[in-house]
């Protein structure tokens, strides 16, 4: 590892400690594994998917603190998030690093036993480098490439405790999220077409 990702590592990681430990309370730890997806964003929420021809895959650590529980009531959580993504490019191009900060969400239900969740999450992603996928969907949109965009997460998990009823893994969950850079129609750096999906898989745990 060079001095440059060296650099870039210790950044995130002080990124997600302050996340993590900013205040006394509630917090979570996420690691993440996933593909790039040649789909858009509307495409994928609504059940098309199709592989990259790039086959890019992520690792993710993400790191979130709790702002508010039970928002006004209601089964709705907000946390803040710091996360460190690598993409492996798998020969294509350099691996490519990644910080997002950001607000997530979750909307909380109990089901069978079990607690389910959604999330959705906004932010800002800063990648340092140039992912091939997102080269890709700028080439073929004539549109425009940029390190720093706006980021989105869509989430979905349960709990993995609950449904082993096993107390000492209450408030670990495991699920899917959609990890989305877009520059929202051009208002970021111009990027009107580009940017990039990709479908993770995930374990998480509040302490």
């Amino acid at each position: 590892m060079s001095n440059r990702q060296l650099k870039k590592v210790i950044l995130s990681l002080l990124l997600i400690g302050i996340t993590v430990f900013a205040a006394d309370n509630k917090y979570d730890m996420r690691v993440a594994y996933g593909r790039a997806d040649a789909k858009n964003f509307g495409d994928i929420i609504i059940g098309k998917t199709a592989p990259s021809n790039y086959h890019t895959h992520l690792v993710n650590i993400m790191g979130g603190y709790r702002l508010a529980h039970n928002f006004f009531h209601f089964p709705f959580d907000i946390y803040a998030q710091a996360g460190l993504s690598k993409f492996l490019e798998n020969g294509y191009n350099k691996d490519v690093y990644e910080n997002t900060i950001a607000l997530k969400g979750y909307y909380k239900f109990n089901f069978l036993h079990n607690q389910i969740r959604f999330g959705a999450a906004e932010g800002a992603s800063y990648v340092y480098g140039t992912l091939e996928v997102e080269k890709e969907d700028a080439t073929i949109n004539h549109g425009h490439i940029s390190h720093y965009l706006n980021y989105i997460e869509l989430s979905f998990d349960f709990d993995v405790g609950k449904l082993m009823r096993y107390k000492p893994f209450y408030g670990t969950f495991a699920g899917v999220y959609l990890h989305h850079r877009s520059g929202i129609f051009g208002l970021i750096n111009n990027v009107r077409r580009g940017g990039s999906n990709f479908i993770c898989y995930y374990v998480e745990k509040n302490f």
